[in-house]
């Protein structure tokens, strides 16, 4: 029997780079991706949401390939180191419950579940939306491909039409859908009626406008498995399920099913619902259904890949994805433990991630979006060098170098947008006149110099095991910050210092940078009472 053209195991649809020296496809199916994964360095998806919706997908898989979906038998991380030396297996492997592992076990067993064009259990979807939505109200491809300018949102990467579509093929239709299910909008799209329920209006998909970070290797098999974390001991693989793996599609009218394990949390907790209606071909979307997938309250799930920041009340909330934000601002969160009621919660993903290897780099990938409307705004990616968790492990101090270097970069960041408005407010006397311009051109040529000087000074930090000092000169760090602000300081304010009122309000307000300079320890406490 043929295999379908949409089948997502088996027809290439997910983009790839091969390490130095190995070569293959520019795109691999699911089957192709497992089993040549210490050939593959790495995803090559130019969407950032749908390249870390797609690595969540792939390390429910990896752990359901592996058995490392339970906490036994024996010990997890013991069997990861396991699977580390030995690779994925490759043969069916039989486990109690009737479930199987092994790539091709796994696989052979659910090979019907992933055609992205089943009639009657299409992966991701639910068939049951051409019945139970208007048909003459569906949302376009334009609208399913969030990259596409759809009613009246602005163009992207192109400009299309609504009057004559370029259908999606299987690879865009596929990442098109896991970022509708991970980072969709809230708000109005087409009209469901189910029972004696009938509306529009669908809830904020899970990472809606968050940043998500994940541990990234050398090749693929490290990623993966680096990307995963233990379950819970009373975790079982019968009830922690994959949306594909349950029997019967979700009750819309029932609350989301509580999430029983990471395959579930990684998987199945979509607000939204989708029916991707295919081309004659069998290859290209010609149409596309999205709506509410539940009535009842919101589920927010735990996250192991966010950095979970803490309200003033106590609550937290994922840090948002913001495009002008440095990567190298949030190291410290993803490296140091939480150090007080008031610091950020680490990612889970980063307690085991240098088991499987010590030098990794991290990568974080979002989607800047306004998390209460439909507004998409930019795409975040952006990777770290290889980091070394050790640096803070083996460093017996209180004063963390890696925090200090970033609490440094920060404070100055900050008292150079103050002394520049200050300075703006006191040379126009005008309050409702806004120093944006001059703000813009002061943070475009402070930032990247900071960041340059973390990293140079994060590479310089002790590497060796048992050392007690770091190597990290806090006064020079402070001094080298500071230059970097009073230069964007300076050459912004420039223009108007030729005038005596210019210059006296250039170097009256000068001072708040200064100040940061001469008692920085002063300076940082109070940014953190603030």
């Amino acid at each position: 029997m043929a295999t379908p053209v949409s089948n997502l195991i088996e027809q290439p649809w997910i983009p790839v780079a091969w390490v130095e020296g190995k070569s293959g496809p520019s795109q691999v199916g699911l089957r192709n991706l497992f089993l040549h994964a210490r050939d593959i360095r790495t995803l090559l998806i130019p969407e950032a949401p749908a390249h870390s919706a797609l690595l969540r997908v792939l390390y429910a898989l990896t752990a359901r390939i592996t058995a490392l979906d339970e906490a036994g038998p024996g010990s997890w991380g013991d069997r990861r180191e396991e699977i580390l030396e030995q690779g994925f297996p490759e043969r069916s492997i039989e486990l109690p419950g009737g479930r199987t592992a092994g790539i091709a076990g796994y696989f052979d067993r659910w090979t019907h579940r992933f055609d992205l064009f089943d009639r009657e259990r299409p992966w991701l979807q639910d068939p049951r939306l051409p019945d139970q939505c208007d048909k003459s109200r569906t949302a376009g491809v334009n609208k399913l491909v969030m990259s596409r300018s759809a009613g009246n949102n602005h163009s992207w990467f192109g400009h299309w039409s609504q009057d004559r579509f370029l259908l999606p093929h299987l690879s865009q239709s596929a990442l098109s859908l896991l970022t509708w299910h991970y980072w969709g909008a809230p708000g109005a799209l087409s009209r469901r009626a189910v029972g004696r329920v009938s509306h529009h209006y669908a809830k904020a998909s899970p990472l809606r406008a968050a940043l998500s970070y994940h541990p990234e290797c050398d090749n693929l098999f490290l990623t993966l498995l680096a990307g995963l974390t233990p379950p819970d001991g009373d975790v079982s693989r019968l009830s922690d399920l994959c949306p594909w793996e349950r029997d019967e599609l979700p009750d819309p009218l029932e609350p989301m099913p509580e999430p029983q394990g990471p395959c579930s949390r990684l998987t199945a907790c979509s607000q939204h619902a989708l029916y991707l209606v295919p081309a004659e071909d069998g290859e290209h979307t010609a149409d596309a259904y999205i709506t509410w997938a539940y009535d009842a309250k919101r589920i927010r799930p735990e996250d192991d890949y966010l950095i979970w920041d803490i309200g003033k009340n106590g609550t937290t909330f994922p840090r948002p994805a913001r495009s002008s934000r440095s990567l190298w601002r949030d190291i410290d969160a993803l490296l140091l433990k939480q150090l007080d009621d008031e610091s950020p919660i680490q990612p889970k993903v980063m307690d085991h991630a240098f088991d499987v290897s010590e030098y990794l780099r991290v990568r974080a990938l979002g989607f800047e979006q306004d998390s209460s409307e439909s507004a998409n705004y930019q795409y975040v990616d952006s990777s770290t060098p290889a980091l070394l968790s050790r640096v803070e492990e083996d460093v017996v101090s209180s004063d963390l170098p890696v925090r200090l270097l970033r609490e440094l970069g920060e404070l100055f960041g900050s008292r150079l947008e103050q002394a520049t408005g200050e300075a703006w407010l006191k040379f126009t006397d005008d309050k409702k006149n806004k120093p944006g311009a001059w703000l813009d051109a002061s943070a475009a040529r402070y930032w990247p110099a900071a960041e340059g000087e973390f990293w140079s000074r994060f590479r310089k930090l002790s590497r060796a095991e048992g050392v007690v000092d770091s190597g990290f000169d806090f006064d020079a760090a402070c001094r080298a910050f500071g230059r970097h602000a009073l230069d964007a300081y300076e050459e912004v304010t420039d223009s108007v210092t030729r005038t005596p009122r210019g210059a006296k309000a250039v170097t009256s307000a000068k001072a708040i940078i200064l100040g940061a300079l001469k008692d920085p320890y002063k300076a940082m406490k109070r940014r953190k009472k603030k």
